[in-house]
């Protein structure tokens, strides 16, 4: 199976989510990645509400973010998702935050998570959820052979 290129997540910034310095409160840059990465698994025709409907849980195991300039309010970004690594029983998924004209880097981060029945016990997707396993490792090696 073929996986398209996947196109960032865009967003703007909003008021509400700025502190008191006129800043976007770093909380809210986890969200962002949260965001982004269900818009980057619906571009793989994973969309949550499917793999949880297939009893799949994608709980976050540890989250990073390196900031390297303020986002402010009004600000249009774009998020870029990849998977970094794969292994069918957990993946990390790495995040770069740019301004959506001048394309400078705000952030970057990742996040890592394992796969989950509805008991809260580990999946191997490739043995449990083979057709769910080929569009991730298709889309790792298509990644692999830009």
């Amino acid at each position: 199976m073929l996986i398209k290129l996947m196109r960032p997540y865009t967003r703007k910034a909003q008021y509400y989510e700025t502190d008191q310095m006129g800043i976007i409160h770093h909380s809210n840059y986890l969200r962002w990645f949260e965001e982004a990465r269900i818009d980057f698994m619906e571009q793989m025709g994973l969309s949550y509400a499917t793999l949880e409907q297939l009893g799949i849980m994608i709980p976050v195991l540890n989250i990073s973010c390196d900031y390297k300039q303020a986002v402010r309010f009004n600000n249009n970004i774009l998020i870029h998702s990849v998977i970094s690594s794969f292994n069918g029983i957990k993946m990390t998924i790495t995040y770069t935050i740019t301004d959506s004209e001048n394309k400078v880097t705000y952030t970057t981060g990742e996040t890592t998570h394992c796969f989950l029945n509805k008991s809260f016990k580990p999946v191997s997707l490739k043995r449990d959820y083979p057709d769910v396993y080929v569009i991730f490792n298709d889309w790792i090696k298509r990644k692999a052979d830009e």
